[in-house]
């Protein structure tokens, strides 16, 4: 009991720490670039950066490169990929990839429903309603991963900035709410991945 509660007093610590240095430094960062770019009113150099920047912080989030490992431990297990370090190692690279990639093209269809003033509870829905119609087309053993993987990306290292990127994006559009289009980014965030992830499934 002892190390318990040492040990969830240090994660306190830890995560306000945590917090404070994302309002000091990764906040203003994200919100001031996304000041800049709206400022110089390129839509190209907007998705550009915008997919880069969800593609770049996906890969490196540390519980999606965890996730993707064990993952390739399910399907080595399950028959699905031969039992070798090269091909578990092979899987996780693909797995993480297919994220990040459906994270980055989640902030690019975000940053551009901002942009436009699509209504995010319909595009939501959509979504969902693809997810719903894959998985009973996906192989079992990815379904579990595929819905991981959504709430993988929405961590430690990717929100922040996906939301700091939304909220300065809105502020600087008259008539955009920041709050609801700072967080709808990382509604797409969160899907995007559970679509790709069975489209891996079934594919691969």
């Amino acid at each position: 009991l002892g190390s318990v509660l040492i040990g969830l007093v240090l994660v306190l610590l830890g995560l306000a720490v945590f917090v404070r240095g994302l309002d000091l430094g990764l906040f203003p960062l994200g919100e001031s670039m996304a000041h800049a770019f709206a400022g110089k009113g390129s839509l190209g150099w907007l998705l550009t950066f915008s997919f880069a920047m969800g593609f770049g912080t996906t890969d490196a989030e540390p519980a999606l490169i965890a996730i993707a490992a064990e993952a390739a431990e399910v399907a080595a297990h399950a028959g699905a990929i031969v039992d070798s370090a090269d091909a578990r190692h092979r899987y996780a690279l693909g797995l993480r990839l297919v994220v990040a990639l459906a994270v980055g093209i989640a902030l690019v269809i975000g940053v551009f429903r901002i942009l436009t003033g699509w209504p995010i509870h319909l595009m939501i829905a959509g979504g969902y309603v693809i997810v719903v119609v894959m998985t009973m087309f996906a192989p079992e053993e990815i379904v579990g991963i595929a819905y991981d993987s959504g709430g993988v990306t929405t961590s430690t290292i990717t929100v922040p900035l996906v939301t700091a990127l939304g909220v300065g994006l809105a502020s600087s559009i008259e008539g955009r709410n920041p709050i609801l289009d700072g967080f709808g980014l990382i509604a797409f965030a969160s899907l995007t991945p559970i679509v790709f992830v069975l489209l891996y499934g079934i594919l691969v």
